[in-house]
């Protein structure tokens, strides 16, 4: 029996944007990067407990109980978001753990309607345990085992990380939020040296399905680091889907709303260039 914990932050049993496919999406809790652009910030952190979203609660479906902890009343949540929305922390009271089996159980029952699993976050490979157990058992599985196995990742895994997850992994979906290291640290307070290796680690063991690119108006967006960032990807390997994203505002966390979003006009305008840059797969979003 499986005994590690995966703590999520919730799931999807049916998505077409998160892979190929129509999907199984398991969005984990927590991260290591702290984007300006992230659209899920309450994924980052995990909840300290400080009992500022209880009262807020709509449904009164937050009590705190001593320690403190906040606890949930899952049969009175309706999920409205009051608590994302009031949290100052980037947290959720609502993520939880669970096992395994617990999820193959929910897999199973969406199996005829799905071609595959992703992991998502938060960052995945920072649970790489229980993502290594997941797939493991999903491909062991003969209900299951047609499914294909993903992962949402901001690249951050070491290689050996990746290595273990290759055997039970048909695939991952990088984000590269800039290819100059000072520019990326400023979107996502990280390096990303450890972005770059896992783009070439991954296309090297046949592992890379696509590399996602959001486009930030004013940081990675000039026709040069368009041209760098095509040049650099080509260089690894010319066959690479390249997913192209225009960043919105919308559902952004407070304190970045000067970010700018990034028009349709210029985002047709990048896929172009990349595809004169010889990328047959670019898609723009």
């Amino acid at each position: 029996m499986n005994t590690t914990l995966g703590r999520l932050n919730k799931v999807l049993r049916f998505s077409t944007v998160d892979g190929p496919g129509n999907r199984f999406v398991i969005f984990v809790q927590g991260c290591n990067f702290d984007c300006a652009g992230c659209h899920n910030p309450y994924t980052i952190t995990d909840c300290n407990h400080c009992g500022l979203c209880v009262r807020p609660c709509p449904e009164d479906a937050l009590t705190i109980e001593p320690g403190p902890f906040v606890v949930v009343d899952r049969e009175t949540c309706t999920s409205c978001d009051v608590c994302i929305d009031v949290c100052p922390f980037d947290a959720t009271p609502l993520a939880y753990e669970t096992t395994v089996e617990d999820l193959v159980e929910q897999i199973r029952e969406t199996a005829k309607f799905i071609s595959g699993i992703t992991v998502s976050g938060g960052e995945a490979t920072l649970q790489a345990d229980f993502i290594f157990e997941l797939f493991s058992t999903v491909k062991a599985d003969p209900e299951l085992s047609h499914l294909t196995t993903f992962i949402d990742s901001n690249g951050s895994a070491p290689r050996h990380v990746w290595d273990r997850l290759a055997p039970v992994m048909d695939g991952a979906m990088i984000d590269l939020k800039a290819l100059d290291d000072a520019t990326h640290v400023q979107l996502t307070a990280a390096s990303n040296m450890p972005v770059l290796d896992s783009i070439r680690h991954l296309a090297g063991i046949g592992r890379l399905h696509e590399v996602r690119l959001l486009i930030m108006p004013g940081y990675n967006d000039d026709d040069g680091t368009v041209d760098r960032t095509a040049a650099w990807l080509r260089a690894i390997d010319p066959g690479t889907r390249v997913v192209v994203i225009g960043f919105r505002r919308h559902g952004v966390r407070r304190g970045f709303d000067y970010l700018v979003e990034s028009s349709p006009d210029q985002m047709v305008t990048i896929g172009d260039r990349f595809r004169a840059a010889g990328f047959a797969d670019v898609v723009v979003v």
